[in-house]
């Protein structure tokens, strides 16, 4: 589908994607966490509410302060600093023996040297960072879709999970395994498979346990569900066009 050129109406990337399942699926993640509790701490009404809030905050670039993003984040970048080698010009790192420091957004955080030497020791040879783009067509016109994946292999794309709670398949609905091949086969570079390489915190939060989801990108299946779902966050964005006011989600300039 050579779309690259044509004129793009809207800008999409995978976790924004993400987020609009999680909102279209509220009631099936209600149910999930407190279906089973005689007093629960919300209702499934107030809990879709703050999946629709949550939604459009993110939309919006509502500045958000977690500590677990963070923490994320500073692992993240310490692999990378250690696979290329390179001092961060993110964040502050130091070493010891046993450990890395790492200071970011006022937070400090401490991870175990062997587990983030073993993360970079697996992605040899990957480019960390990678920006991808391609467009998909649907009945409301272009969409861009976007993003930077964490580790570019010769055969796979990779991306960084981390997480205090794990349970089978965890990632599965999640875009990125969709996106990532999607563009870097519009981009020329026809790589289908993709892992998420997760690590489990342990009760310390310095190391844990590493799981591994992997999937492939199969086009006749795959494209046809990010087209749809697409088309549904179109959709939604366009009903509630009032609530947005970042505008790059319709592709506009701020003085637009």
């Amino acid at each position: 589908m050579k779309t690259l050129n044509m004129q793009v109406m809207y800008n999409f990337y995978p976790t924004l994607l993400d987020a609009f399942w999680s909102y279209l699926n509220s009631s099936k993640m209600y149910q999930k966490f407190w279906g089973f509790s005689e007093d629960p701490s919300k209702t499934e009404e107030e809990y879709e509410k703050e999946q629709f809030q949550s939604l459009i905050d993110k939309i919006n670039r509502v500045p958000f302060d977690s500590e677990a993003a963070d923490k994320g984040t500073a692992f993240n970048e310490v692999v990378d600093c250690i696979l290329l080698n390179k001092k961060s010009d993110k964040m502050e790192l130091t070493s010891s023996d046993n450990s890395i420091t790492a200071k970011y957004n006022n937070r400090t955080f401490v991870f175990d040297k062997s587990i983030c030497k073993e993360f970079a020791e697996y992605y040899k040879d990957a480019i960390p960072q990678v920006y991808v783009y391609g467009n998909i067509q649907t009945k409301y016109g272009i969409v861009n879709v976007y993003g930077y994946l964490d580790e570019l292999m010769p055969l796979k794309v990779h991306d960084i999970k981390t997480t205090t709670k794990y349970e089978a398949f965890k990632f599965q609905n999640n875009f990125q395994h969709i996106v990532y091949p999607y563009c870097l086969c519009q981009m020329g570079n026809d790589i289908k498979d993709f892992e998420y390489n997760i690590l489990v915190w342990d009760k310390t939060g310095l190391t844990g346990a590493i799981i591994t989801e992997s999937y492939t990108y199969v086009p006749e299946r795959d494209d046809e569900r990010l087209r749809l779902h697409c088309e549904l966050f179109i959709e939604f964005i366009e009903a509630n066009k009032d609530l947005i006011t970042d505008l790059k989600i319709f592709n506009k300039c701020q003085n637009q």
